[in-house]
């Protein structure tokens, strides 16, 4: 008898016939066991779960309330201005005590904080119940603004 007539008892084992292709390996990459290691496996990308707690806003282009809406108190309004002066938002404008909002005057609301001893009257600009008292206060008058639409 010579060597190459010796044969194995048994026959070699055929390695088991998981991932199959690319260049790592018994399991290319899927690991042992479970879903994400069979074939024809679907699972759901991780990001539908983050998609879905995206609130649902209606309409095209929506804008938040409010963003277009510049905010005053009547503190400063009395610390800017003279006794009789006229207040808009354009004048508010060129003092600096606003800002263009996407290259647009934006609406102006007068709030309550601060107190006022001058007569200022105030136009085309909303006022909140508390301002509007204190400057009727002091003497000084409101002409109503139209209401901001949104844009």
């Amino acid at each position: 008898m010579q060597i190459h007539d010796i044969q194995p008892i048994h026959k070699a084992k055929k390695s088991k016939r998981v991932g199959r292709g690319g260049k790592r390996g018994t399991y290319s990459g899927h690991g042992i066991k479970g879903q994400s290691s069979r074939a024809g496996r679907k699972m759901q990308p991780s990001i539908r779960e983050l998609i879905k707690r995206y609130p649902k806003l209606r309409g095209y282009r929506y804008i938040r309330f409010g963003e277009s809406m510049a905010e005053v108190n009547i503190g400063i309004l009395d610390k800017n201005f003279q006794s009789n002066d006229l207040v808009t938002a354009k004048i508010l404008l060129e003092k600096g005590l606003v800002n263009l909002y996407k290259g647009k005057l934006p609406g102006v609301k007068i709030l309550s904080q601060g107190e006022t001893t001058k007569k200022l009257n105030i136009s085309g600009c909303e006022i909140s119940k508390v301002a509007k008292e204190k400057v009727e206060k002091a003497g000084g008058a409101i002409e109503k603004a139209p209401r901001h639409k949104k844009q």
